[in-house]
């Protein structure tokens, strides 16, 4: 869970309208990051009520176009959503469940690794996806062998 004060404030620092919606999805990106749009939406209908997954998709793309929201792919996965911007950090992800949590850059600033040949390209971001077996699943895989 990640905390954020005051999403209005973190909107309006944005620059954004503060809407319902927005709000909503803020919230719920606290409380659940790394979740895909339809765990997401879910969240905000219980809390608003009646709201379409293309408004959902809508916030989030103009949450992830400022830099309020990050959205990562890892393969085999729809698109994910977190708050944690702004820093260089990876992910680690089961190959059993699908879960997903953060991982610091071993070096600091981004990007973090040096790219063979950048074949002109002004490189400012590393993407590491770690995959392996979460605590959870590698204990069900023991008991089970």
């Amino acid at each position: 869970m990640q905390t954020v004060d005051d999403p209005v404030e973190l909107l309006r620092g944005a620059g954004m309208r503060v809407t319902r919606p927005r709000v909503a999805v803020i919230s719920a990106l606290a409380l659940a990051p790394h979740s895909e749009v339809d765990r997401i939406a879910a969240d905000v209908r219980t809390e608003l009520g009646g709201v379409s997954t293309q408004a959902i998709y809508d916030v989030l793309r103009a949450l992830t176009d400022v830099g309020l929201a990050r959205r990562i792919e890892p393969a085999g996965s729809p698109a994910l959503f977190e708050l944690r911007v702004g820093d260089n950090h990876h992910h680690v992800v089961c190959r059993e469940c699908g879960a997903v949590a953060d991982v610091d850059c071993a070096h600091g600033s981004a990007p973090c690794l040096t790219a063979s040949d950048n074949h002109g390209f002004t490189i400012d971001e590393a993407e590491v996806t770690y995959w392996g077996t979460c605590p959870d699943c590698t204990t069900v895989l023991e008991t089970t062998n």
